[in-house]
């Protein structure tokens, strides 16, 4: 079963989006396992709060200007 995790920022992608990313990821495994792995692939999006992510040893918030509308 293939099975991905995928972490963002909280509020960083739509419902849409989310949905979308999910459709296309299990495409893309599809592509490469046949169709016999769609009904057991599983792709997880996971929302991490602001202040949840580091990077380069500092606090990471999303900018307003990316957080999804």
């Amino acid at each position: 079963m293939p099975y991905v995790n995928i972490k963002t920022p909280e509020a960083g992608l739509s419902a849409h989006q989310k949905a979308e990313i999910g459709h296309r990821v299990t495409n893309l495994l599809v592509e490469y396992f046949s169709e016999a792995a769609r009904p057991h692939t599983m792709v997880l999006i996971e929302e991490v709060k602001d202040g949840g992510y580091y990077r380069a040893d500092e606090t990471f918030v999303i900018p307003d200007g990316y957080r999804a509308t």
